[in-house]
């Protein structure tokens, strides 16, 4: 290199250059794209990725109703036992005596069986809100998996995108396009509760 603005370029200098100004051979746009697609490919995932958070904990909340109704199912069907027993003393007592007691513990008899029908419609209602839970629970959950196989295949996509700029290896970009295609399938099919 001359001190006269006469500037001699080795075969080196050159590549060094166009590296140093990301200029590979008319690669910038194409790294700006991956980049561009990278950057909507993580928020995209991010999104994904709070919907199967959010559905997660709606699974373990249905989860939690219905194990908090079969345990009061449960105390209305040991309190629909205690009536049972109860009813059945008293038809014993029945048996046993007569006149007045007789007549007492028949109507005794009488008042149980109408305690225990009201105990048990309410122990029958607790249990179907069981199953309800239980069924929205298992909705939740699959949706959950939707979403998390979204965010999956978008992680992926990124992880493509990456390497792709990388190597610089075109087809490795299609296969991020792709993969991210799958994403967004699972998502939507999430969205639409498939």
């Amino acid at each position: 290199m001359s001190g006269h603005g006469f500037h001699v370029h080795g075969p080196h200098d050159h590549a060094v250059e166009h590296a140093a100004h990301g200029n590979d051979h008319g690669d910038e746009g194409f790294s700006s794209r991956i980049a561009v697609v990278t950057a909507v490919l993580s928020t995209v995932g991010a999104l994904f990725g709070y919907m199967a958070g959010a559905t997660q904990n709606e699974a373990m909340l249905h989860k939690n109703s219905a194990a908090i109704q079969k345990t009061e199912a449960s105390n209305h069907w040991n309190y629909y036992q205690a009536k049972s027993n109860k009813q059945n003393l008293a038809e014993l007592a029945a048996a046993l005596n007569a006149g007045a007691n007789k007549t007492r513990y028949e109507q005794e008899v009488t008042r149980y069986k109408t305690e225990k029908a009201e105990i048990k419609d309410k122990a029958e209602a607790l249990e179907a809100k069981v199953k309800d839970f239980d069924r929205q629970s298992e909705e939740a959950m699959h949706l959950h998996h939707r979403w998390a196989q979204a965010m999956t295949a978008t992680q992926v996509a990124i992880s493509l995108a990456a390497i792709t700029l990388l190597t610089r290896k075109r087809w490795l970009f299609w296969g991020a396009i792709g993969t991210a295609g799958l994403g967004l399938a699972l998502g939507g099919a999430a969205m639409l509760h498939l």
